[in-house]
């Protein structure tokens, strides 16, 4: 494709060597920052000897990155809207690399959850900007096709990320998982720069409004500051309960706090001229439900598979490659559903194939719950991931669609970052519960005990933390089949018309 030039916001040229290059530099910041939420999961056992972490700490390492993206996602969308996307996406990924680059070197478990912190924050500016920059590029039929890859690798990643994770582990070592980062966000903010022009929420907006207000003025600071502390508190109070016990002060303490910090949240939402959730929004039965389902879905679908990975490299003596490679029947028939029913799905009511998605991944998470036993192995989850994997396909594509579809059109911006927020924070609390479960089993264990002691427990704590996620997610199949239903043709028009053909990557996004 011949060469041309498009002029930026401020006077600047900007050569586009092929109409595709932006679409390049956003896919592969959108691919970096969801394989990170996974790429871990084969790493864990290495990173415990390597650093002598406790597996408190390790779930610190997983939960840390998606709590500060998931509650730094809603404000880093209004900040890239009033300060630039371009600018907003670049900044995330310096930030993500100087942090990836922490991540590798970390001397001790203490360092390597703080520098993943601010991975998150960095993937947060990333994933709050990367929708936008891709509608901003591609119009027409080019922006179905942009959405379409951008989807396909977003869903993709679930399934790369502890494959890759379990690769760098065995071949290089565990920091590589790291390090790794550092060419490709060198790569993504070059071709950032040269293809990719600045745009904004709407017009250029002045250094300060009517009412002289500077653009961080405009940002509902305090809104995000009490949402944050409290998803941080309640996550440490989970986890804290399950090390230390439930009466104990500091979990008291902690799980207090997340709750005066959530009545902060709503006092402040309700006050704010420019909320970062208009709490008026989940006065809708539908949207309500499903935000509700987009939480419980990912904390049901996805955090388990992070305690298989210890199972499978700690008690059945598989390679990182290898444990990486167990979860891929889960990865693969959702993508295959995605892929050849995408379409189909978004034609039927939401509550369809979102409440019967979710039944199938309660069904394939109950299905381990009934088939592990004290001789399981790997081949034994295929058939619960094969089924779960159709309930993921089935529901996800159409889950942010739906919830575009629930919310009035001009709030479709504020619903599509509220339920990937949910999706998150999803994850996060599926792995505090699931890690108090899962660790509560182990407790007996003492030092050099036998092999069939430590499998037994292994066993017994994947059957209980399987038992609760398949219940949980039935219980969000019920509640999506009897309260959500269609909204009116002219709302879900008009919602994807703004957001393009956001939601079928969104949705393709499974594992993360």
């Amino acid at each position: 494709m011949g060469a041309s030039a498009a002029h930026g916001q401020y006077g600047r040229t900007y050569r586009t060597h092929g109409k595709w290059w932006p679409l390049v530099a956003i896919t592969l910041g959108n691919f970096m920052l969801l394989i990170d939420v996974t790429i871990v999961n084969t790493a864990l056992p290495r990173i415990s000897t390597g650093l002598g972490a406790s597996f408190a700490s390790l779930q610190w390492v997983m939960d840390i990155y998606a709590l500060a993206l998931a509650a730094l996602l809603m404000v880093a969308g209004s900040a890239a809207d009033l300060f630039g996307r371009r600018r907003l996406y670049v900044a995330g990924l310096a930030l993500f690399a100087l942090a990836s680059l922490a991540c590798g070197l970390a001397p001790g478990a203490g360092v390597l959850i703080a520098a993943r912190a601010v991975q998150g924050i960095g993937a947060a500016a990333m994933f709050a900007t990367n929708t936008p920059l891709l509608m901003a590029a591609y119009q027409g039929r080019d922006r179905g096709v942009a959405f379409g890859v951008w989807g396909g690798t977003s869903g993709a990643a679930a399934a790369v990320g502890p494959v890759l994770g379990g690769l760098l582990t065995e071949y290089l070592n565990w920091r590589a998982i790291f390090l790794v980062n550092l060419p490709l966000t060198a790569l993504a903010v070059y071709l950032t720069v040269r293809h990719i022009r600045e745009s904004h929420g709407d017009l250029p907006r002045p250094r300060t409004n009517s009412a002289g207000e500077t653009p961080w003025a405009r940002i509902d600071w305090p809104g995000a500051a009490s949402f944050t502390v409290s998803a941080g508190a309640l996550t440490y109070g989970l986890m804290r309960g399950g090390e230390r016990g439930w009466t104990e002060g500091g979990t008291l303490a902690s799980l207090a706090g997340a709750g005066v910090a959530l009545l902060a949240f709503v006092i402040v939402e309700r006050r704010a001229p420019r909320p970062l959730l208009d709490l008026r929004l989940l006065r809708r039965p539908s949207f309500a439900a499903l935000m509700a389902a987009a939480l419980l879905m990912q904390a049901a679908a996805f955090p388990y598979l992070t305690f298989v990975g210890l199972w499978a490299q700690d008690v059945l003596g598989l390679s990182p490659v290898q444990a990486g490679l167990a979860g891929l029947p889960l990865a693969l028939t959702s993508l295959l559903v995605g892929a050849l029913g995408g379409r189909s799905l978004q034609r039927l009511a939401p509550q369809l194939p979102v409440g019967i998605g979710l039944l199938l991944v309660g069904a394939g998470a109950l299905l381990h719950a009934v088939l592990l036993g004290d001789g399981a192995g790997w081949a034994t989850l295929i058939p619960g991931l094969a089924v779960s994997g159709l309930g993921v396909g089935a529901a996800m594509p159409v889950l942010v669609s739906a919830a575009l579809g629930a919310a009035p059109p001009q709030r479709a911006g504020m619903a599509s970052g509220a339920v990937n927020t949910f999706r998150q924070l999803g994850f996060v609390f599926g792995i505090a519960v699931l890690g108090t479960v899962f660790a509560d089993a182990l407790h007996e264990l003492t030092p050099g005990a036998p092999p069939a002691a430590v499998r037994a427990a292994y066993v017994s704590g994947l059957a209980h933390i399987t038992a609760v996620s398949g219940v949980v997610a039935v219980a969000a199949g019920v509640l999506v089949l009897a309260v959500v239903r269609r909204g009116s043709e002219r709302e879900a028009g008009a919602a994807a018309a703004e957001t393009g053909a956001a939601s079928v990557g969104a949705g393709a996004g499974a594992g993360v």
